[in-house]
């Protein structure tokens, strides 16, 4: 039998090919690549150049949200796209009432259609970035590499960085206070109210609160954990709310109205797919509807 002595190290276990790095757990499938191939790599190269994992941390945030940007910037110009359209949803609204949803729905979705916009637009990018997101939940915990490593207040970044011992225990929250969770929750209420403000309509008022609601969760959730996971969280809402002010600044929604306003006075462009449907339908001789006038 042989036995391995060291540590629980992801790269030093790598070596031995013989799978003993599936021993640090990096998360579900799809996380466990992002942790592979992306996260991994990125920070064992900034370890060759930079001793502090504090400033190891920030750049490879920046790296992570410079990547991220164009994602971000997509995302932001479908909800702009989806706030100057919404006085013309509001004219539907009022239009057809609470007693013809089914109709109100065809008329807005051949308003989005004409104008040239995708409702989910400002959905699927977002939705892009959360294995990122999630693969951090899992990189920090099991980083042998931030044991005792201190950062500003944090004496750790591999546990949590409390600032301050409670005289009592908070159920699910414990008896301290973390300061970078602190920090982190902050922020992200911060962005999640820029975030509602960029958004088109109010159809779902239960969704706000539940928005709100997520970050004091997760200020319960992260207390006890590792203060290298919640600093990397706050500084990408730092990051992120810098970026939305960024493109408000240069953005100019009076202009994307105009747009918008030019492309309903356009024929609707039909897709590929669409057209390929129609050119194999010809080929077989058959007849196409008549279009409506």
């Amino acid at each position: 039998m042989q036995f391995y002595f060291g540590p629980n190290h992801y790269q030093t276990l790598k070596q031995y090919d013989i799978s003993l790095e599936s021993l640090v757990y990096l998360g579900y499938p799809v996380v466990r690549e992002v942790n592979r191939f992306v996260i991994i790599p990125i920070f064992n190269f900034l370890r060759k150049y930079i001793d502090n994992f504090g400033i190891i941390i920030l750049l490879l945030t920046i790296f992570i949200k410079t990547v991220l940007f164009p994602f971000t910037y997509k995302s932001y110009m479908s909800q702009a796209k989806m706030r100057v359209l919404k006085p013309e949803i509001d004219e539907l609204s009022a239009k057809y009432g609470p007693d013809k949803m089914m109709e109100k729905q065809q008329a807005t979705m051949a308003l989005y259609k004409k104008a040239g916009v995708n409702p989910m637009g400002g959905c699927l990018p977002m939705l892009l970035q959360f294995p990122i997101l999630i693969a951090m939940f899992f990189f920090f915990p099991t980083s042998i590499e931030l044991r005792q490593e201190s950062f500003l207040w944090a004496t750790d970044l591999s546990t949590y960085d409390s600032i301050l011992e409670l005289p009592f225990r908070i159920p699910y929250y414990g008896a301290h206070v973390s300061l970078f969770c602190l920090l982190m929750t902050i922020t992200t209420i911060i962005s999640t109210s820029m975030n509602q403000q960029a958004m088109s309509s109010s159809s779902m008022p239960g969704m706000k609160t539940m928005m709100y609601l997520m970050p004091v969760m997760f200020l319960f959730i992260l207390n006890s954990y590792s203060s290298g996971l919640s600093y990397y969280y706050f500084l990408a809402n730092v990051i992120t709310i810098g970026q939305t002010y960024l493109i408000r600044y240069f953005v100019d929604e009076d202009k994307i109205h105009l747009q918008l306003q030019a492309n309903k006075k356009k024929p609707v462009q039909k897709s590929n797919f669409q057209k390929r449907l129609e050119d194999l339908a010809k080929q077989r001789g058959a007849k196409l509807p008549a279009k409506k006038k």
